[in-house]
């Protein structure tokens, strides 16, 4: 994934760095017909021009951003889950065991129900 070698780069913490490229390693090998990109300044993937998921790195968490439709979607699980979420980004700690699980969720939420969107965000 060279498109994000220099985000990676930058991310101080070895440990922080390591967890964070494990996830976007997961997400490109899980599913091979998203297409890394890098924008405003995060790695992201798309799916025929649409946007699927993005990623932005804090000093202690991986945060997720589906978009608001996909919070609103998965918000009684991440309550469930006791995952600590906002408006449009769910955090993953990283002293924590990271949650695939929900993440591939996310991701197949999106990419069905953006199958016939023709933007790159939701209207």
């Amino acid at each position: 994934m060279i498109e994000f070698n220099d985000f990676l780069s930058k991310i101080s913490n070895p440990i922080n760095r390591a967890k964070t490229e494990e996830v976007l390693m997961w997400v490109s090998h899980k599913y091979p017909q998203l297409k890394p990109e890098f924008k405003w300044n995060q790695p992201m993937f798309t799916l025929n021009g649409t946007f699927i998921i993005a990623f932005s790195v804090a000093t202690k968490h991986l945060s997720v951003a589906p978009e608001r439709a996909g919070i609103i979607h998965f918000e009684e699980e991440f309550k469930l889950k006791k995952h600590d979420y906002s408006k449009m980004f769910l955090r993953f700690p990283f002293d924590k065991p990271f949650d695939y699980d929900l993440l591939s969720k996310i991701i197949e939420f999106n990419i069905i129900d953006k199958e016939n969107c023709k933007t790159f965000w939701r209207k």
